[in-house]
């Protein structure tokens, strides 16, 4: 894997913060410049957080079994991507593999870093392009040169914008032909019945998986990501990610919301059972074409007509994506599976078009 790395990172030198120095119990603090005063109201609000995350780590191993030590958390799954294009991309001079149509924020972070973007899309059904990837790989690797190569690709499973889940045996072919280091995006993985890539750790040491609280966990707003990795790669990750890059308010969020797994298991049954409701009902609109199966807590429809409904269901107050501009989702809106009543005033308002 260090062969992989950037030259820069590999021989970077980390930052060393005033809480990595000391992280035992003490008296008084006077280490890192602290202000000792309270103005809000908060416990610890004065004070730097645990730059490693441990208590969160730990309910994560004790919660949902990602092991302690080949875990870092992130400032969402956002910045895990980024330090991802940083530790092994070298700017104009590497390029990452992606599967249009998919998350969007993979483009954005190549073109932040200057790293150049390959597609081999999927398929029209939102399936990987198997031969298309396995070409493409034996391809790469006959081209490639010191100057020039493939360092990473992503799969976003569950997909996003198309809702629908990879394989786990695609996934490990895929990471048996690459010799780069393969991200397997797992945001929307708590609605799936897939098994997760994590179980692939082991064969794999190239492969990165992602997970967040954002989705499943209702912690949208406190930016909680986590990635599973090979101790080698999280060192990495580690050495170069921003000292203290999640906050102590959101660090106490996240334990708290592992605390009610079981609260969090009832919620995630709810959004399944409204999944199966709402894609029944959306299938007997006349405005709508087709709801693509979903392993996510969204679906991908075709309509009729996705910019004149999208505007309509608007003017009503009601805010969903339209995804028409992106690969093979032509007339499509995205549809978040709201809460009952979310759902009901949805279906209502497209009943309401249907019959204008």
């Amino acid at each position: 894997m260090r062969e992989l790395l950037r030259e820069n990172i590999a021989t970077l030198r980390p930052y060393s913060c005033a809480r990595n120095d000391f992280t035992g119990e003490a008296e008084v603090y006077l280490d890192a410049n602290e202000n000792w005063q309270d103005f809000v109201g908060r416990e610890d609000a004065n004070r730097y957080p645990d730059p490693m995350a441990v208590h969160v780590r730990k309910a994560l191993d004790d919660v949902l079994g990602l092991p302690f030590d080949h875990t870092v958390i992130g400032n969402g799954s956002d910045e895990l991507i980024d330090n991802l294009f940083r530790c092994f991309c070298r700017p104009q001079k590497d390029t990452v593999l992606l599967m249009p149509p998919t998350y969007g924020a993979y483009r954005v972070f190549a073109d932040i870093n200057d790293v150049r973007v390959e597609n081999v899309p999927l398929t029209p059904d939102f399936q990987i392009d198997m031969p298309a990837i396995t070409s493409y790989l034996a391809e790469e690797k006959r081209r490639r040169t010191q100057e020039s190569r493939l360092k990473m690709l992503f799969i976003c499973s569950p997909n996003n914008p198309s809702g629908n889940a990879f394989p786990l045996d695609e996934v490990r072919t895929i990471c048996s032909l690459f010799d780069g280091i393969v991200v397997v995006d797992e945001a929307y993985f708590d609605f799936s019945t897939q098994e997760s890539a994590v179980s692939l750790l082991d064969e794999f040491e190239n492969l990165v998986v992602l997970r967040t609280l954002s989705k499943c966990w209702a912690l949208a707003s406190a930016r909680v990501g986590v990635a599973i990795a090979s101790k080698e790669i999280i060192a990495v990750i580690r050495s170069m990610k921003y000292p203290y890059n999640v906050g102590g308010p959101s660090q106490a969020i996240a334990l708290k919301a592992l605390e009610q797994a079981d609260q969090v298991q009832k919620g995630l049954a709810m959004i399944k059972k409204e999944r199966e409701r709402l894609s029944v009902e959306l299938a007997k609109l006349s405005c709508v074409v087709q709801v693509f199966k979903s392993d996510a807590n969204f679906f991908l429809v075709r309509m009729t007509d996705a910019a004149g409904i999208y505007h309509y269901l608007l003017g009503k107050g009601i805010i969903v994506r339209n995804r028409s501009k992106e690969m093979h989702c032509e007339n499509c809106l995205r549809i978040t599976i709201g809460s009952e009543h979310e759902n009901d005033v949805l279906l209502a308002a497209l009943k309401e078009y249907d019959h204008a």
